[in-house]
């Protein structure tokens, strides 16, 4: 159970934001297809690795599409928002159920963590 994981030099985790960038080829020509979402799950070993990424769609509808890690198409992976500092479990399958802003806690407790490090920080350098 993977909380993190690297592919090529992109680095994400369970609980982030992610946008994924993928090469597509139409006959001679390509294109790039985009999606936005946050990673639910990281799952299995090196040579079926996989990831899911949930967004909400049109008239809220999940979508959700699971990537594997060898995908020759993937282009890249850009994190958005970090949120795995939040995440308390390895697999996110409850926030389908939860409202988004249910599911924002988790970025809210990331922003706590983060000022109460800061805060800690800041009176060990003052003593």
């Amino acid at each position: 159970m993977a909380l993190r994981s690297k592919i090529k030099e992109f680095e994400f985790g369970v609980g982030d934001i992610v946008r994924v960038v993928q090469r597509i080829k139409d006959g001679e020509k390509s294109r790039e297809a985009i999606f936005e979402g946050m990673v639910i799950a990281i799952r299995g070993r090196e040579p079926g690795k996989t990831f899911t990424v949930r967004r909400i769609g049109e008239a809220g509808i999940g979508i959700e599409k699971i990537f594997p890690f060898n995908l020759p198409s993937l282009d890249k992976i850009v994190v958005v928002k970090k949120g795995t500092e939040g995440v308390r479990r390895a697999k996110l399958y409850y926030t389908r159920t939860k409202s988004p802003t249910e599911v924002e806690m988790i970025f809210r407790r990331t922003a706590d963590k983060s000022a109460k490090l800061t805060k800690s920080a800041s009176k060990k350098s003052k003593k």
